[in-house]
């Protein structure tokens, strides 16, 4: 009796500390798994953002302003052109310091733009990636009034709690919670509507 008691207390004591080990370990690795995704995941809509990007610079080069529908710009991601263009020295210049701007021909935005990029589809732009298309950037332009000229800005955004979407959300609001302290935006954007800039607050 003394001997199956001895055996089960043994056995108890395996399961203990078998237990204590997982959840020691589980402990350590939960936040290294979620610094792991949150990586993987903030890759992903950086690149996205710089998509954003690269395709409102090429409308504004046409446009002379930003556009802050997604609509929009994917329809000229899709169909919209790019002059093709070369300097000329200016005929009429006989100091040969002036010269003219001709354009040689028109090249599609996306194959200017994304020529190397085989899976890339314009109707994806406006998705937080990683998020079954159920997450949208917030975009946005207009005009900022600097030294009496009106400037066009643009801004996308997207919120951690966007990002990082069914990861875990006491961790996120923790994360979160400290980048509010410090006034520092809880996720990732491109640009901004206060001045004209086109950096985004990875870089």
């Amino acid at each position: 009796m003394k001997k199956i008691v001895k055996t089960l207390v043994q056995i108890f004591l395996l399961l203990l500390i078998g237990a204590l080990v997982f959840f020691v370990v589980h402990s350590i690795m939960k936040p290294v798994k979620f610094t792991r995704e949150k990586s993987f995941r903030y890759e992903l809509t950086v690149q996205r953002l710089k998509d954003i990007r690269s395709a409102e610079v090429a409308y504004r080069s046409v446009n002379k302003k930003y556009s802050g529908s997604f609509d929009t710009l994917i329809n000229f991601i899709s169909t919209g052109e790019l002059a093709i263009v070369k300097m000329i020295p200016d005929p009429n210049d006989t100091t040969f310091r002036r010269s003219i701007i001709d354009t040689i021909g028109f090249i599609s935005v996306i194959d200017t733009l994304y020529k190397n990029r085989t899976d890339f589809d314009p109707a994806n732009i406006r998705y937080v990636p990683n998020t079954n298309r159920s997450e949208q950037f917030v975009l946005e332009a207009g005009f900022v009034e600097k030294s009496k000229i009106m400037i066009p800005v643009f801004k996308a955004s997207a919120l951690n709690t966007q990002i990082l979407k069914g990861m875990d959300e006491q961790t996120i609001y923790n994360e979160d919670a400290k980048l509010k302290v410090n006034d520092m935006f809880p996720g990732l954007f491109v640009g901004s509507m206060e001045e004209a800039s086109t950096d985004g607050n990875w870089e």
